[in-house]
């Protein structure tokens, strides 16, 4: 089968098309044809020699979406859709390849009004953002903030949290054309921020009250920012780190609103909670109150160009693998 697979951590250069043998199916694991796969800033970072614990060669990806060929028993029957999340692509071979052996519990069935494409781009940023809120204490009628509207999490989080009931669901960018963007897809709550300060649009749009949840994938100034916008008992989510792994922090917009900051680590979480925020999304897929998006599509032998206009171009939605 064909597979990008990257052959040592060096960056672009390092990922090579190979051929390797199709995956046997073992007890526990279901055989998936791939048909898209998700593009993701870990792929980048595993990619570049930033991420701890992965040894090359590996094949990059750990979403996808495919269609089961054989091992799926009566729950997944040979020839159900299904998208995944796991370890693939980080700690073994991942979905930048033509099949891969899945984990029977890391399933899910993809709703009849999905394509491919686009459930490719829904596990990572959707279970994130739904066990990210879950942990957080969500609940309607919360104020929800979470940067980067483009960006995966920050719209997966936008989204979920809008249409489970926030007061307010807010996102910001640097980008006056994401900004505008963003309007025009119906999202009303999102700061400029190359027109006024992050603060100063999370007061505006609360009338000064500030907000109860932040969920970070950002990192950096970000989160110091982010940090002084919380409301009473709010909380902070560390969840990524694409601007920078390292911030400065005022430690009086901990203490003075007794506010937390925590960290979630998605490959650490039980079955149950991604279970539950399997059952979460897939109903709002199917009602059409969450509705992914993705900006562009590459062919497999294209990944490298993928990950870069990922990291370059920084587009708003999602980049998919078509397989």
């Amino acid at each position: 089968m064909r597979a990008m697979r990257a052959e040592q951590f060096s960056g672009y250069e390092g990922l090579k098309l190979v051929d390797l043998a199709k995956p046997v199916v073992t007890e526990g694991k279901v055989l998936v044809r791939i048909t898209a796969a998700g593009v993701t800033p870990l792929d980048h970072t595993i990619l570049s020699g930033q991420f701890h614990g992965v040894r090359a060669p590996l094949v990059l990806g750990n979403e996808g979406a495919g269609v089961v060929e054989k091992g799926g028993g009566a729950d997944y029957p040979s020839g159900s859709r299904v998208m995944f999340f796991g370890a693939y692509g980080v700690f073994e071979d991942g979905t930048y390849s033509e099949w891969v052996a899945v984990r029977k519990e890391d399933l899910c069935l993809i709703p009849d009004n999905v394509n491919d494409v686009i459930a490719a781009g829904i596990p990572v940023a959707y279970l994130t953002a739904q066990v990210a809120l879950t942990r957080a204490g969500f609940r309607a009628g919360k104020n929800v903030f979470a940067p980067a509207i483009g960006g995966s999490v920050g719209n997966a989080v936008t989204q979920m949290a809008r249409a489970l009931g926030a007061k307010y669901a807010m996102s910001s960018t640097t980008s006056h054309a994401k900004a505008e963007q963003a309007k025009a897809l119906g999202f009303n709550e999102v700061i400029d921020t190359s027109l006024e300060k992050l603060l100063d649009g999370i007061r505006r749009i609360t009338g000064g009250y500030g907000t109860d949840i932040v969920i970070d994938g950002v990192g950096g100034e970000v989160l110091s920012e982010s940090l002084g916008a919380l409301a009473p008992e709010g909380s902070l989510t560390t969840l990524g780190y694409s601007a920078s792994r390292k911030t400065t922090i005022d430690v009086t917009n901990v203490i003075v609103p007794q506010a937390s900051i925590r960290g979630l680590n998605m490959f650490a979480q039980p079955k149950a909670a991604v279970s539950d925020a399997w059952n979460v999304i897939v109903s709002l897929l199917k009602s059409g109150a969450i509705k992914p998006i993705v900006a562009k599509t590459f062919s497999l032998t294209d990944a490298a160009e993928a990950l870069g206009y990922l990291i370059k171009d920084r587009p708003f939605g999602r980049v998919i693998l078509t397989i």
